[in-house]
């Protein structure tokens, strides 16, 4: 089973501490050694991105910072799991680290035939 966990937290141009930063890399670490770690990233402040919205057959294009949002995404990880215990334990984890915040995890297609 393959989990998206995305995280959302206030923005801030700030990277985090550096004692934090330790701790999500030891967790990281482990994750990988578990072998359950298939992907993960930090994302850049929302100054840096866009926005898409397609409607009426026209898309249209919105620069950020997005101040409307309340807490944009501030990274993600992929993982794979055997179960959605297992999702909730290494989520729990990660949370624990960082603090304030919130992470939505969800379960991923698998591709037809797999």
């Amino acid at each position: 089973m393959r989990y998206i966990c995305v995280y959302q937290a206030r923005e801030s141009s700030a990277p985090p501490d550096p004692k934090q930063m330790a701790a999500v890399g030891n967790l990281i670490a482990e994750m990988n050694k578990a072998g359950v770690l298939l992907a993960t990233e930090g994302c850049a402040p929302s100054a840096s991105g866009f926005r898409l919205r397609a409607e009426g057959g026209k898309v249209s294009l919105t620069d950020g910072p997005f101040a409307e949002i309340k807490e944009p995404l501030a990274g993600y990880c992929l993982i794979q799991v055997k179960s959605k215990a297992d999702a909730v334990e290494w989520s729990k984890r990660f949370m624990s680290i960082m603090g304030e915040g919130s992470s939505e995890v969800r379960l991923l297609r698998e591709p037809q035939g797999a």
